[in-house]
């Protein structure tokens, strides 16, 4: 097989600058900081579930009444857990919601405004979340229930405006190699938000919250005074201008043509191709380009394992085998890991091969097997590569060169409906856990592995025909 030219003699890192590098390091940790705090609330989950039900740990100490009966939320764990995962739920709902409006003002907005106020202000939600009510010994449901569901508006806003970004500076060729190694911001953030847990737990979980939010909110204002949302804005070229003089073998790997050796690759959803104004795409115009609703329909089935495993790994490996807090938080790191080494390798081999849609189906069906031991490998790597390379992929297709501020909106539509998959599944994991049992639980995750290969079938057995049909070319031409 002909590797591409991006691969050979160096010609990936040669075409980046300073400026590719410093854009690359501020998104991957401005997200991994937002990602941070929610690992923070999943790894202090029991800490939290002994806080509000005291009569669980406290048998032996005399509480004066007044502060018992405010602590007292729940009469049992059990039901602390099911609030727990409800939270969840709730965060993940709106987060979904906050993906499909971040996405569209993302695109309408400067997307360094967006990314910092969304930053700084869940920081500030966060603190008064896990912080500032257990300082002052405030425990209500209905508030944690609201500060929660604004955390979630305010975090969606990231991940829209972090791709769009990424999209603006690095081109089609070699995308998969470089959104992979950069996908894994989100594991990054997750092992950041474990250490800074567990090195605070001992004093308390609000600690945990308060470390985690002041950093993210540091962040923000890095962000805000540092970040370039793309080329132009320091006079350099957009990467649509280098495109334009790539061959036919660096063409978007999504197109929505059946036969792509025929596809035009100049079509423009614009009649006339000489109007250079660009302007934002529709929702409804976002969602009709090729392969969107396919792959967010695949997304939704698998976040909602992948959050499964992020959210309920540290309670699982605590409640189930007895592990300390701590020592469950430092396992779940290994989880991340094996999405960073995972994300990078198959984001590499789709450049290899220029199609996406095989490379996740073989990760997938590896991963139906594999369960909790390597999972994060084989279900890591697609969704990284579906929130990322993908997305950035269809936001910059052919029907929309016309177009270029479609980044943001549809990896909105992508996350956003990938986060509804996910929060409808916490609250599922907390109630077939209930009833059922751990082991459903896994078996609830196996059917939805399936349903992802399921949903991208089409796209994988066209992809699968071209690089046959492109196969058979070579050997003729031979």
């Amino acid at each position: 097989m002909a590797w591409p030219n991006i691969f050979q003699r160096g010609a990936l890192l040669s075409q980046f600058s300073h400026h590719h590098v410093v854009v690359f390091l501020l998104t991957f940790f401005s997200y991994s900081l937002l990602h941070a705090s929610r690992k923070t609330f999943s790894n202090v989950k029991v800490s939290i579930s002994k806080q509000w039900t005291p009569s669980a740990f406290n048998k032996s100490i005399e509480l004066p009444v007044e502060i018992w009966s405010s602590n007292h939320l729940f009469p049992s764990a059990e039901e602390a857990t099911l609030f727990l995962g409800t939270l969840d739920t709730i965060f993940l709902f709106s987060y979904a919601v906050g993906l499909f409006i971040s996405g569209i003002v993302g695109d309408r907005l400067n997307l360094r405004w967006v990314l910092s106020f969304g930053m700084c202000s869940s920081a500030l939600v966060v603190f008064v979340f896990g912080t500032l009510t257990e300082w002052l010994h405030f425990y209500n449901k209905g508030l944690y229930c609201s500060l929660w569901i604004v955390n979630g508006l305010l975090q969606s806003s990231g991940w829209p405006c972090v791709v769009a970004v990424m999209g603006n500076w690095f081109g089609k060729a070699g995308r998969g190699v470089v959104f992979g190694l950069w996908s894994a911001c989100a594991s990054v953030g997750n092992i950041l938000g474990a250490c800074l847990a567990s090195s605070v737990l001992q004093y308390g979980y609000e600690y945990a919250f308060l470390v985690t939010a002041a950093v993210q909110f540091a962040g923000g204002i890095i962000i805000f005074f540092g970040l370039l949302v793309s080329p132009e804005e320091i006079g350099l070229p957009g990467i649509e201008a280098e495109e334009n003089f790539e061959d036919d073998s660096h063409r978007p790997l999504i197109s929505g043509a059946e036969n792509e050796d025929d596809a035009e690759p100049n079509y423009s959803i614009q009649e006339d191709k000489t109007i250079t104004q660009v302007k934002a795409i529709s929702f409804y115009q976002a969602c009709c380009l090729p392969g969107v609703i396919a792959y967010s329909l695949a997304y939704a089935c698998l976040k909602l394992v992948n959050y499964s495993f992020f959210f309920w790994l540290p309670f699982y490996l605590s409640n189930n085998f007895g592990w300390k807090e701590a020592e469950a938080d430092k396992l779940s790191i290994w989880y991340d890991v094996g999405g960073i080494i995972g994300g990078t390798l198959q984001g590499f081999i789709s450049d290899v091969l220029q199609k996406r849609a095989p490379v996740l189906a073989l990760s997938l069906l590896l991963a139906v097997g594999s369960l909790v031991g390597y999972s994060r490998f084989f279900i890591g790597g697609p969704s990284n590569m579906i929130s990322s390379a993908i997305s950035a992929d269809l936001g910059r297709q052919e029907l929309i060169q016309g177009s270029t501020e479609a980044l943001a909106t549809v990896t909105g539509i992508v996350d956003g409906t990938g986060s509804i998959g996910a929060a409808v599944g916490q609250y599922l994991v907390s109630l077939i856990q209930d009833n059922l049992g751990w082991m459903w639980v896994f078996y609830f995750f196996i059917l939805m592995t399936s349903c992802t290969i399921l949903f991208i079938s089409p796209l994988i057995v066209r992809e699968i025909c071209y690089l046959m049909q492109r196969r058979e070319a070579r050997i003729l031409s031979g």
